[in-house]
């Protein structure tokens, strides 16, 4: 468990915030502990060329279906850092916590996958079919790039079904809904504010488009076990205009919807057009309002007794852990690998405090828990040996 803390010390000391940071430093971390522990191991890259991840494959004597044990290197954004105990980029431990950006999510998880892959290649020959470690970037942006060049790559084995390192003792996560988004153009004459002319803006039609968005009715939570979650619609930016003299002619809002199999993209794309169509019927403009759907994500659920949830929540109860399959609500790489038609567990950590937040922190006493669970959880499903 030492040298887990120490990769994982190094590479929250490299920083490396979705989308902000150079993604170089702590990939050659990884690289480097990679080598030094005769790993087999190649770079991944986007379409521009840029590395979004490293992958390690473990290919085992005999027969049998590939699994992925993933964990994504690059971090959250710090937000305020002057409201931080400690520098974001410390990597210390204090009291048994691992303290910094990334302990949770997800370095010291990678850090942990990397160890075990490195206890399981001897006894390679001892497996029925594959590991593979996949340590992505990019995912914090919500591209999830190192995931999307995993799936891409023409040399990799495709995996039946992913293990993905998020944070949290209590909870198997076997599901997410899925997701809709789109931008949302509102026009309206534009003019000097001064103007004795009366006109409706893009702004404060573009405000009336937002109360018709939030009165949307939408179905409530399903019944039961098959996917206890409702779908949820939110509008989460808006921009407009410039200064202070002109009403501006054009407004932007997005648009985010979290989907259900019983309300899918469709769903919430008629949703949405309907309530464009109610502020174009109630403050008419010259210019209809646009709707450009720019994203769209399947939700997913794996059943208990599906892999790889089943030797998950097995590997848990061996340890003693009272632990739950839940379904989030947040989207995750989960979803992408279900539209993929890869089965996947987004979700059983270590426990943790500031996800996201300020002062973010890894309790390390329940490390060799979590690491014991994987261990056995990769074995049930390699069929490996005694």
């Amino acid at each position: 468990m030492a040298s887990v803390v120490a990769l994982a010390q190094e590479l929250i000391r490299r920083p490396s915030r979705g989308g902000i940071d150079d993604y170089g430093p702590v990939l050659e971390v990884l690289e480097s502990w990679l080598a030094a522990h005769a790993l087999p191991h190649r770079r991944l890259q986007d379409s521009d060329g840029q590395v979004v991840g490293l992958l390690v494959e473990i290919a085992g004597g005999r027969s049998g279906e590939w699994w992925t044990l993933d964990a994504c290197v690059d971090t959250a954004p710090y937000g305020d850092e002057a409201a931080w105990s400690f520098p974001p980029d410390s990597g210390d431990v204090v009291d048994g916590w691992l303290r910094g950006r990334g302990a949770a999510d997800s370095k010291l998880a990678a850090s942990l996958f990397c160890h075990l892959a490195a206890e399981l290649r001897p006894r390679a020959a001892d497996l029925a079919g594959g590991l593979a470690v996949l340590l992505d970037v990019d995912e914090h942006t919500g591209a999830f790039g190192g995931a999307r060049a995993y799936l891409a790559d023409p040399h990799a084995v495709r995996p039946v079904g992913v293990m993905i390192g998020y944070p949290g003792l209590e909870d198997v996560v076997v599901g997410g809904r899925g997701l809709w988004r789109a931008t949302l153009a509102v026009h309206a004459p534009s003019g000097h504010s001064g103007s004795s002319r009366q006109v409706v803006g893009a702004i404060s039609r573009a405000a009336h488009l937002v109360r018709l968005l939030d009165e949307a009715q939408l179905p409530g939570p399903g019944t039961g076990s098959e996917f206890p979650l409702g779908p949820k619609l939110s509008v989460t930016a808006l921009h407009g205009g410039q200064g202070f003299s002109v009403t501006p002619s054009r407004c932007e809002l997005n648009v985010d919807v979290r989907t259900t199999p019983s309300f899918d993209a469709h769903d919430a794309e008629t949703v949405v057009r309907k309530a464009v169509a109610e502020l174009d019927a109630d403050l008419p403009a010259p210019v209809p309002t646009e709707v450009v759907p720019v994203a769209s994500w399947p939700p997913f659920r794996l059943d208990e007794d599906e892999q790889p949830a089943a030797a998950l929540l097995a590997a848990t109860a061996r340890e003693g852990l009272s632990v739950r399959p839940k379904t989030a609500g947040p989207s995750n790489i989960g979803n992408l690998l279900a539209g993929e038609g890869i089965r996947a567990t987004a979700g059983f950590g270590v426990a943790y405090e500031g996800l996201h937040g300020i002062d973010e922190r890894a309790d390390l006493a329940t490390l060799p828990q979590v690491y014991a669970v994987y261990r056995q959880a990769v074995l049930d499903l390699l069929r490996a040996v005694p």
